[in-house]
């Protein structure tokens, strides 16, 4: 008896100085709750839709039961989990803050003094606590999940040989030398008409040009046929010509072959250096890999205002019940998926910068969150 008295009265004195009341926890734990429960319920819509479309590939590529299981859905549960954490907020907001309205409990905390923005405060809470968990999971968690998913679909799901020539390739491969190559061939790893041109102080110093060049496997190392080699110093030129040379540049013909989903794979860090190096390089997917990367925070930060929607809209009963709630959350979930698809569309063709074309949703989306914040009181 003593000990829960004093169990009561740590908890009070807690409980008071984070300024936080039963109801506040009571909702966290709404909030909570709900989101696991949504988030199981949807992945496992998920992986029964994902097992219906790749069976064909499981049973062609003779995929092992232990592989997939383990390998590919074990790791593709996290990152469709938190992929769209947002979402699954979203939803979770709606579904349990109609309960609360239909069951007259949001009449009640509003009439015992608690102002509107008042009762918002355990709803941030509760967001912060996802989109924290997003955040680290996004950056650190899921893209080691993601090697071994991606590894298990170039196995058993990518498996087929396709042949891609590329052509007018330019890449800097160091700083002040630039290679280029007419056309490449990634099923023969070759390159025709290629060049390196070394620059110092802005001015071209070095030209090797050759016929083709062909990645040898045993080397780990490109050779150069038929080429020849321009010196230049000042107003003297030389030349060298051979038949066969060997190079090492900081390229292979897994570079060719990087699907542009393999920076999923990479945690904060990698994907930082990776996306300097292909600026450095001069990469073609440079956009696509910086709308992954800012991406990282902007999704964790669209929890706030995904939250703040899913309250104003649902914290008002109303005859349709909690179908209508879910029923207009749903079309907002939708909409800011097709809104985030054709911005992103529009920065990867160029005509959009990449940090905008991540962060206009959230903008687009925080006004309509403020302007139904300031209808929800009235």
């Amino acid at each position: 008896m003593l000990r829960s008295i004093m169990y009561n009265n740590l908890t009070r004195a807690w409980l008071k100085k984070l300024h936080l009341r039963l109801i506040d926890w009571y909702i966290i734990r709404k909030f909570i709750g709900t989101f696991v429960y949504a988030i199981l319920l949807i992945i496992a819509i998920a992986v029964v839709f994902d097992v219906a479309e790749k069976i064909d590939d499981f049973v062609e590529s003779r995929a092992p039961l232990r592989a997939i299981v383990f390998d590919y859905y074990l790791n593709f549960i996290p990152y469709f989990a938190i992929l769209y954490s947002n979402l699954f907020t979203f939803i979770a907001v709606v579904f349990f803050t109609s309960k609360l309205a239909y069951r007259t409990e949001i009449v009640a905390i509003l009439s015992s003094g608690i102002s509107y923005r008042r009762m918002l405060w355990p709803y941030m809470i509760g967001a912060t606590l996802i989109a924290l968990f997003s955040y680290a999971f996004l950056n650190y968690v899921v893209p080691n999940a993601n090697k071994v998913r991606l590894d298990f679909e170039e196995h058993y799901v990518h498996n087929r040989p396709v042949s891609y020539n590329y052509r007018n390739i330019h890449k800097q491969v160091y700083p002040g030398i630039v290679i280029y190559m007419e056309t490449y061939s990634n099923l023969t790893n070759t390159a025709y008409k290629f060049s390196i041109e070394k620059f110092e102080d802005g001015k071209l110093v070095s030209k090797l040009m050759a016929d083709y060049m062909v990645w040898d496997s045993v080397k780990s190392k490109w050779t150069v046929s038929n080429y020849y080699i321009r010196n230049i110093d000042g107003l003297k030129e030389t030349i060298i010509k051979g038949s066969s040379l060997d190079t090492n540049l900081n390229i292979t013909p897994a570079d060719f072959r990087r699907r542009v989903n393999v920076v999923e794979s990479m945690n904060k860090r990698e994907l930082d250096n990776f996306i300097k190096e292909q600026q450095q390089q001069g990469g073609e997917n440079l956009e696509a890999y910086l709308i992954e990367k800012y991406k990282r925070v902007a999704q964790p930060f669209s929890t706030y205002i995904l939250t703040i929607i899913g309250v104003c809209v649902s914290s008002r009963k109303s005859r349709g019940g909690t179908g209508l709630h879910i029923g207009i959350g749903m079309g907002f979930c939708f909409s800011y998926i097709v809104f985030m698809q054709f911005s992103s569309q529009f920065a990867i063709s160029g005509n959009l910068n990449p940090l905008l074309a991540v962060w206009i949703p959230n903008i687009l989306y925080a006004g309509i969150a403020y302007y139904l914040y300031r209808l929800a009181p009235k």
